[in-house]
């Protein structure tokens, strides 16, 4: 005969499992709301969050901020999605600012971060063995612009990873191919990201709307992923992970799963 207590734990695994990568739809949700998903990313599939931490004011996935809040550097915190996602090894760490709503980005987007082979230590980025191609430049864009998107990335670096040409000393603010950047060297996968908004004066022109992401009406995903596909397709996956899955009927039926689990099990346990 099964304990009864043994059963409600088997009725509430899959309910901890839905809830454990809640955290990652959140941020996938951010990105596709700013529409950095598809302008930027076709798809964004991290296995880990990334915390912005200014001065100790812990900033929210596309919070609006002015360029005086966001102007020394961040400390950022990585926090996988699950037991399965480790933070070992070296990582590449950029800011870039991919413009406004609807910016036409083909022409490349404006570094103002990078920094190769930082760690990860008790969750917190390190950059103490790291080396600096661009230090950090805090977010200035035009006044009257709008609202530019300013992306944290954070990615996985091998072994084998060699700067491409023109980027092995310090380089200030400046336009690159971001992507090509990411390909060329070899980085990937993209572990996690986040993003703020910085706007100076009143925009000129007039803006795309966005619509805010309401985190308590999202599916919880199957589990998290490590991935992400860049405009022109190439696919980074990440190891030791799942894909992440954002199937809304399945979710609800996760969500269920606990009670109707547990009210079959008190059907065995009666018998």
């Amino acid at each position: 005969m099964i304990a009864l207590p043994i059963i409600a734990s088997f009725a509430l695994l899959p309910y901890v499992a839905a809830q454990e990568s809640l955290p990652i739809q959140a941020i996938e949700a951010h990105f596709t709301q700013a529409r950095i998903v598809p302008e930027y990313f076709d798809t964004f599939n991290p296995s880990a969050t990334l915390e912005l931490d200014y001065a100790g004011t812990k900033l929210t996935p596309g919070q609006k901020v002015t360029k005086e809040q966001v102007g020394p550097t961040p400390v950022v915190t990585v926090t996988p999605a699950n037991s399965s996602v480790t933070l070992d090894g070296t990582y590449t760490i950029a800011m870039i600012d991919v413009d406004v709503v609807g910016a036409e980005l083909d022409e490349g987007v404006t570094r103002h971060w990078l920094v190769n082979g930082v760690t990860i230590e008790n969750g917190v980025v390190s950059n103490s063995s790291a080396t600096a191609i661009t230090p950090y430049a805090g977010p200035w864009p035009a006044a009257g612009s709008g609202p530019h998107r300013y992306i944290v990335a954070l990615y996985q670096q091998p072994s084998t990873f060699v700067a491409p040409e023109g980027f092995t000393g310090p380089l200030p603010v400046g336009v690159y191919d971001f992507e090509d950047y990411v390909e060329d060297s070899g980085l990937g996968p993209l572990v996690a990201a986040n993003y703020i908004n910085v706007e100076e004066g009143t925009a000129t022109a007039s803006q795309v709307a966005t619509s805010a992401v309401v985190t308590s009406t999202l599916p919880a995903a199957a589990a998290a992923g490590g991935s992400s596909t860049r405009s022109g397709g190439t696919t980074g996956t990440g190891t030791g992970t799942a894909a992440a899955s954002t199937n809304t009927s399945g979710a609800i039926k996760l969500a269920l799963s606990p009670i109707g689990a547990l009210l079959a099990g008190l059907s065995i346990f009666a018998l």
